[in-house]
């Protein structure tokens, strides 16, 4: 019988997770093996190896503890990876110097596919002399724009996708620019942007007071602190950046407050750290724990509850001597401060198999009751910890027992970090958990709603037909096994139905017991007024939060996924009507012996020779679509980066969905030589030129709407039928559904879980 609540957990094992050769057969057999090779890998570092092994993998098994896909992914292949998914870098020298050393390490991080968060406030604003040069500074800005093509650049060689996250505080001089950064929709693509505010700030915004913006101590110039908060809602409800993160607060209830400053969070803001702190994270999922499902006795058992996070602790602690790092630095970081990030997944499922409604003051209650235990358990799994091995090297009795996060611990925890240390400085935080959650059977993600309650996914197989496959929320799935065709009680609530209050209301009380800090989106409706949008924020801070996340549909970043709206609580709950279809494959379609196709002349300005792409097309279900890539030239220094090219190209192709996004991937390529006039239109690079060519192909076949590189084209070419545009997400980049949303600060695919912050 199968471990899996869902065929996608499955897939999402198979294609993430599950250990495999390098030519794709697999070693790891069932699930099993993934669990069993990443406990004997976690527990190789105990005195007890075998011991400790056999426990790890009861915390694993069937899904009660879900460690990060790195973990999951890396731990016991032998590969050299790190397991911690994200850094903050080193604190940026305002030098060129400094600078492009910040950018190389940078690099190095995002090779290895670490997302990364950088505070840019330590720049020189724009307009600043620079000493020795005659010349003024171009400001941080500009460098956020070698940053960005940096991280295109990396992804462009085949890397895992990196995510950044960008801060600046909101005293910088250049804030103003920084705020309107994102307004423009091809610039910063890569990074997220979160203003640093400060307590002084919020006080001179309550008061209507002045503001100064400054630099190495030079006030630049000075305005109406409500002015610059309205900018910055106003950017945020035009199109949804920046994020807001509370510094001050922060920096107040840090563990380690009297042994670092923190300017920066990883790319999600779950964590903020210090310069080149990283991000390990696991979550417990609190759906798997929920005994007598949908009865008045439905509860998790604390005593359950207590044991599997300490467990967690252990295996989290147990990551930090079992990793690699890109940089010397961070492992320094990690192993002087030993920080982990343990939080929740499923909670919004949990609430509803009790009968909580999501937002409602008795889930409110109970979220918090859930949150305080994990911490409780954690702190003394760590106390434990510091007593067998050791605790943290920077621990220090008297500035930690001080901290903000200590005084809410009763006296059981103090007396036993009094006594024993503490192994680990910072233990809880509530990352996004997309995939994973996936993984686990489409348990609610974090602390989310569950954002719907079922979608189809539709599955072309070799023979061209179509099957299709409900994928249904966890806590649908149990009512469904337990109750059949019963109406659903009002517990079941979605993401559309909630208000911003209810958002808030969760993420206050789950804040209160976690020490570094939670990625949470509200999602709130595009016709929301700007005076209800600013209270959402004002509400975060006064009631504790660490910062505030809000999506509102725009034109800049698209709107989230239409969904159907909900059936009443009354009706049995139906998949979402026909409408974005995306079509994907169960395995790569085989090749005919002979394929129609088309080849194209290139003529890149500045090669001598030019460049001929042929691309074949196959038809499958009555629609033609690409099916490979050849590319020549008599230019032989091109060969090997051409054939890896066409290679990969072909492959993705062959896989079926929504291949557009291969088109704008190329498009996005910039060289740092140059590029090129073509056409009376600037080119940025040859892949750029290609990806173009390839637009082209895919406009006259009809695959695709677009204008390529100016060829012409067929006007009467049919367009693919992919649905009405107002009823489908955007493309996934990974797998080609129209299943972005977004959750947890990020675009998510609920298809196969892709992140643009993992």
């Amino acid at each position: 019988m199968s471990r899996f609540a869902a065929p996608i957990a499955e897939q999402i094992w198979d294609m993430k997770y599950r250990l495999k050769e390098a030519g794709g057969a697999p070693v790891d057999a069932t699930v099993e093996d993934s669990w069993r090779r990443v406990a004997r890998s976690l527990a190789a570092v105990e005195a007890e190896p075998a011991r400790w092994e056999d426990q790890f993998y009861r915390a694993l098994e069937d899904f009660r503890f879900l460690p990060a896909g790195r973990i999951l992914a890396g731990a016991g292949t032998g590969r050299s990876v790190t397991l911690f998914n994200c850094f903050v870098m080193g604190t940026i020298p305002d030098s060129m110097a400094g600078i492009f050393q910040a950018l190389k390490e940078a690099a190095l991080t995002m090779q290895q596919g670490g997302g990364i968060g950088y505070d840019f406030s330590t720049i020189r604003p724009k307009g600043a002399p620079v000493a020795g040069v005659a010349a003024d500074a171009s400001g941080p800005r500009s460098f956020m724009d070698v940053w960005d093509a940096m991280c295109r650049t990396i992804m462009s060689a085949g890397s895992r996708r990196g995510a950044m996250m960008a801060t600046m505080r909101c005293d910088h001089p250049d804030i103003d620019a920084f705020i309107e950064a994102k307004r423009d929709p091809a610039r910063l693509r890569m990074f997220n942007l979160s203003v640093l505010i400060t307590d002084p700030f919020m006080e001179a915004v309550r008061n209507d007071g002045p503001w100064d913006l400054v630099f190495d101590g030079r006030v630049y110039r000075t305005l109406p602190a409500r002015d610059l908060w309205n900018r910055i809602m106003r950017a945020t409800y035009d199109y949804a950046e920046p994020g807001v993160i509370f510094i001050d607060r922060i920096n107040a209830m840090n563990n380690l407050a009297y042994a670092e400053t923190i300017a920066g969070t990883n790319p999600c803001g779950e964590q903020p750290l210090p310069p080149y702190g990283a991000c390990l994270l696991g979550s417990i999922n609190l759906a798997r724990l929920v005994r007598e499902p949908f009865t008045d006795a439905a509860h998790i058992d604390a005593a359950e509850l207590d044991e599997l996070v300490r467990v967690a602790v252990r295996m989290m602690d147990n990551v930090v001597d079992a990793s690699r790092f890109p940089l010397t630095e961070q492992a320094r970081e990690a192993q002087a401060k030993r920080r982990i990030g343990l939080g929740v997944t499923g909670l919004a499922d949990a609430l509803i198999m009790l009968g909580l409604r999501y937002g409602a003051e008795p889930a409110v209650t109970q979220t918090g009751a859930w949150m305080r235990a994990i911490a409780r358990a954690a702190y003394l799994g760590s106390a434990e910890l510091a007593r067998e091995k050791g605790a943290f090297p920077l621990f220090d009795a008297e500035g930690y027992l001080a901290s903000g996060t200590m005084a809410g611990m009763d006296d059981s925890v103090r007396e036993a970090v009094r006594t024993h240390g503490i192994r680990n400085a910072l233990l809880t935080s509530i990352a996004p958990t997309g995939t994973i959650s996936l993984f686990a059977g489409n348990v609610s993600s974090g602390i989310e709603p569950v954002f719907a309650l079922s979608y189809t996914r539709k599955v072309l197989m070799p023979d061209g037909t179509r099957r299709e496959e409900v994928v249904e929320d966890y806590a649908l799935a149990e009512w469904r096994r337990l109750k059949g065709d019963a109406p659903l009680p009002e517990a079941f609530v979605t993401a559309q139905t909630l208000t911003p209050d209810d958002h808030l209301h969760m993420q206050a009380a789950a804040q209160r017991w976690v020490d570094s800090s939670i990625s949470k989106t509200i999602n709130v409706p595009e016709e929301i007024s700007f005076e209800a949008f600013k209270n959402v924020y004002l509400t975060a801070w006064e009631t504790g939060c660490k910062g505030c996340t809000t999506y509102r549909p725009n034109a800049v970043t698209g709107s989230v996924l239409s969904v159907t709206p909900e059936a009443p609580a009354t009706a049995p709950v139906t998949a979402p009507a026909e409408g974005g279809e995306v079509v994907y494959l169960s395995e790569p379609l085989d090749r005919p012996a002979a394929l129609e196709g088309q080849t194209y002349k290139l003529k890149w300005p500045v090669s001598e020779h030019a460049i001929y792409i042929t691309i074949n097309d196959v038809v499958v279900a009555g629609r033609r679509r690409p099916f490979e890539v050849f590319i020549n030239s008599k230019n032989m220094e091109h060969y090997a980066w051409t054939v890896a090219l066409t290679r990969m190209i072909s492959a993705v192709f062959r896989r079926g969905g929504d291949v557009s996004f291969v088109v704008e991937e190329l498009k996005a390529v910039f060289d740092p030589r140059g590029g090129a006039w073509m056409g009376g239109r600037y080119i940025p690079s040859i892949l750029a030129a290609i990806g173009g060519v390839i637009e082209e192909h895919l406009v006259k076949i009809g695959f695709i709407e677009g204008a390529g590189l100016g060829l012409k084209t067929d006007p009467e070419a049919a367009r693919m039928a992919v649905g009405e545009e107002g009823r489908r997400g955007a493309s996934c980049p990974s797998c080609g559904a129209f299943e972005m949303v977004m959750i947890e600060g990020c675009m998510t695919c609920r298809a196969c879980g892709h992140s643009k912050c993992s």
